[in-house]
């Protein structure tokens, strides 16, 4: 089964917000992030998806979240598209 990283954005007064996660379904990520049973720090806050990746195993999508996590340039290019 395909495995995704996908980065949302949220644009609040004075900045933009990212975030990065992974899942086997991104729609239904994205409507549990915008209905607030999402992760905890995406709650109350309406989120758009920027970007995502395809992966054949759960295994390299979670590798390549971890380093998009901690790519702030990328997170920062796409936050401007907002």
């Amino acid at each position: 089964m395909p495995s995704f990283v996908y980065v949302l954005g949220c644009r609040t007064p004075g900045r933009c917000l990212t975030y990065v996660g992974w899942t086997t379904d991104v729609e239904r990520r994205l409507a549990q992030h915008n209905a607030g049973t999402g992760a905890r720090t995406t709650r109350g806050r309406g989120w758009v998806l920027l970007y995502t990746e395809t992966f054949r195993t759960r295994r390299q999508a979670m590798s390549r979240e971890w380093y998009l996590k901690r790519d702030r340039k990328l997170r920062k290019a796409l936050a401007k598209g907002l």
